[in-house]
């Protein structure tokens, strides 16, 4: 008897915490809908501009302010235009980009792994140093840089222009990758050490592998920074031949104030490469971002 009424209590028990799981669930749907209404307005705001600017692109219009909300007619003729005229300021882009991501991480990776590694004196106020340096607005750079590069012929010259984002983009690569070099165990660097490695070896064959997020993070920011660059590329050239799509664009609205459907697409066209990295590289954005954060 005292066997059957303990299971009657316990069926009890679990029916009356089923029917009151079931009661709550719509009481919190009901309270997530308006925060789902705020965020879809949120979006949708953040996002305009964005439809905006292919919207416009794809229209044969005067002006952004007298273009239709949806391209009834679409046409091409904007791109044919932007790709003709703004093609080898892309491609400048590219070069300086990339070359800039390539000479960041040969700086910046082994200047991590040292800094996470070895416990040397003096680290704090370099890593100091390092913080400071990202508050000083690049304006500031570029104009120091001006005068040293007119002195050894950098002007005008991809060189220049990728040893200037260089400047810019290396001590947040550093403190970046520091930060998740720290959370990998040393034991993994001693065992290659006692297999043989020297610290050089263990960090090709050991280090920069497990690192993999951090270096993917570092240099995607390195070339979302290079490609958005604007100041640097105002201050330190002045000829059409390595000229950025960032100034390209600049240049490009003064001369096509009564045509901007050529202006939105190479707007399109120059958003392109910083969306399709983001959305390949998102995983490891956010393993490399926050790899550092837990240890």
């Amino acid at each position: 008897m005292s066997v059957g009424l303990a299971d009657n209590i316990t069926t009890t028990r679990a029916v009356t915490t089923a029917r009151t799981t079931k009661a709550r669930r719509p009481r919190g749907s009901v309270k997530g809908i308006p925060l789902t209404v705020l965020g879809c307005l949120f979006l949708a705001i953040m996002v305009f501009p964005v439809y905006w600017m292919v919207n416009t692109s794809l229209q044969a219009t005067s002006g952004a302010a007298t273009a239709s909300w949806f391209p009834f007619h679409p046409t091409f003729a904007g791109y044919q235009a932007a790709f003709a005229q703004q093609g080898q300021n892309f491609l400048s882009s590219m070069i300086i980009g990339l070359g800039t991501v390539v000479l960041t991480l040969v700086i910046a990776t082994p200047a991590a792994y040292g800094l996470a590694r070895f416990r040397m004196r003096g680290t704090r106020v370099f890593l100091l140093v390092l913080l400071i340096t990202q508050m000083i607005p690049a304006i500031v750079i570029a104009n120091a840089l001006y005068t040293l590069f007119n002195n050894v012929g950098l002007l005008n010259s991809y060189l220049g222009l990728i040893l200037a984002d260089s400047a810019v983009q290396v001590p947040f690569a550093v403190l970046l990758m520091r930060a998740f070099m720290e959370s990998i165990p040393a034991s993994l660097v001693e065992a290659a050490l006692v297999d043989g490695a020297n610290d050089f070896r263990a960090f090709v064959s050991i280090v920069v592998p497990i690192s993999r997020n951090a270096i993917v993070t570092a240099a995607l920011f390195t070339f979302l920074g290079a490609w958005g660059d604007f100041l640097i590329a105002l201050t330190l050239t002045s000829t059409t031949a390595v000229r950025p799509i960032t100034l390209g664009i600049y240049n490009y609205i003064g001369s096509n104030v009564t045509d901007w459907g050529p202006v939105m697409a190479t707007s399109v066209l120059a958003s392109l490469p910083a969306a399709v990295l983001l959305i390949v590289a998102q995983r490891y954005i956010s393993a490399g971002a926050l790899g550092g954060a837990v240890k």
